[in-house]
């Protein structure tokens, strides 16, 4: 399962790009979302994309058993850090 990030460029903002928009896929094969966002979504029109594996293991800092949770999960979310337990 991956996620793809689809920015395009807007000198509106300080980072001068926007995210459009964030879509998860069920395939298990990168290149063929990479060809089809590189279709549609083209660096000549200012767009970029991220491609990101959406689950990625993780090992609990109490427990130390690993788990997994997104790849765009806060840090103070997760239970691999130690803010997380202080709270």
């Amino acid at each position: 399962m991956y996620t793809v990030e689809v920015y395009k460029q807007d000198r509106r903002l300080k980072a001068g790009e926007r995210l459009v928009r964030k879509v998860d896929h069920s395939t298990s094969d990168p290149s063929v979302l990479e060809f089809v966002y590189s279709k549609n979504c083209p660096k000549s029109k200012g767009y970029r994309y991220e491609i990101h594996k959406t689950f990625v293991t993780r090992k609990n800092l109490i427990t130390g058993a690993e788990f997994q949770e997104r790849y765009d999960t806060p840090y103070s979310c997760s239970p691999s850090s130690e803010t997380y337990w202080s709270a």
